[in-house]
């Protein structure tokens, strides 16, 4: 009998115009299409987003977010897509979250770790997982000479407190996410790789999203389109050392790549 897999893949799918990697970028007219792909390929969650976090970017209000998000959240609704996959939305904005967990929404990734209480209660009120990412500073000022004291342990404290704060609003399933690229060096990221193990303590699923990020560049010089290969470099390492939410641009290549991985580790 086939062993459950100790990973899932989550997809990536962007409603914006100005993501750092086009090609998963998508609008209304072919977000239908793109989901169902996504499904077909082995994605295991969707995470959608319709504001850019990249170093540098502006933020939006709620209400254009929601302009963006409506149509799309609007179709994978109609066409019952929440009953065939986990769907999560990247947002930390309020009015962006309760209207997606009105339409079935399973998952709210919120870069800002849920720092505001209002996501909070939405997440609570509706049994929702919340993936609580750390960051230090905002995407406009968060790669100006990120710096740590103790790496590990103020990104640990961070956690701890807004593990403490999720169970206050009745959140009960959560992961952590220790925010590659978000206020780090290439030297924090490649210490918090070889060391996601730390957080395993905390006893929560750890998420790796570091799909076709700068850091791969740093070390190799490459544009978005060409980094698959690192990706999957620092996904695999990841998922060795405790990672178990894998998101991905690129749901295929990961499954097959993971499998395999999975299939050498399981070999008798």
């Amino acid at each position: 009998m086939a062993k459950d897999k100790a990973y899932k893949i989550m997809g990536v799918m962007n409603a914006n115009d100005d993501s750092f990697y086009s090609q998963s970028r998508f609008n209304e007219r072919d977000a239908l299409s793109k989901i169902e792909a996504m499904i077909e390929e082995g994605a295991d969650i969707i995470d959608i987003g319709a504001v850019s976090s990249r170093p540098g970017s502006k933020p939006i209000s709620q209400e254009a977010e929601l302009q963006r998000l409506r149509p799309i959240l609007d179709t994978i609704y109609s066409h019952k897509l929440h009953e065939k996959v986990k769907l999560s939305l990247d947002s930390y904005a309020p009015l962006a979250i309760s209207y997606a967990l009105e339409r079935g929404f399973h998952i709210i990734n919120d870069i800002t770790g849920l720092e505001n209480d209002e996501v909070c209660k939405l997440v609570g009120s509706y049994g929702a997982k919340a993936i609580i990412m750390h960051m230090q500073g905002s995407p406009q000022s968060m790669q100006d000479n990120p710096h740590y004291e103790n790496l590990f342990e103020e990104i640990e404290n961070f956690f701890i407190e807004r593990i403490a704060k999720a169970e206050k609003f009745g959140i009960k399933d959560m992961a952590l996410d220790i925010g590659i690229g978000f206020g780090k060096s290439l030297e924090d990221n490649l210490r918090l790789i070889r060391g996601l193990g730390y957080f395993k303590r905390l006893e929560k699923e750890l998420l790796i999203g570091a799909s076709r990020k700068s850091m791969i560049d740093a070390i190799s010089s490459s544009l978005p389109q060409d980094r698959l290969p690192g990706t999957l470099a620092i996904h695999l390492k990841a998922y060795e050392n405790g990672a178990c939410l894998i998101r991905t641009h690129d749901v295929k290549e990961h499954l097959q790549a993971f499998k395999v991985h999975q299939a050498i580790i399981e070999a008798p």
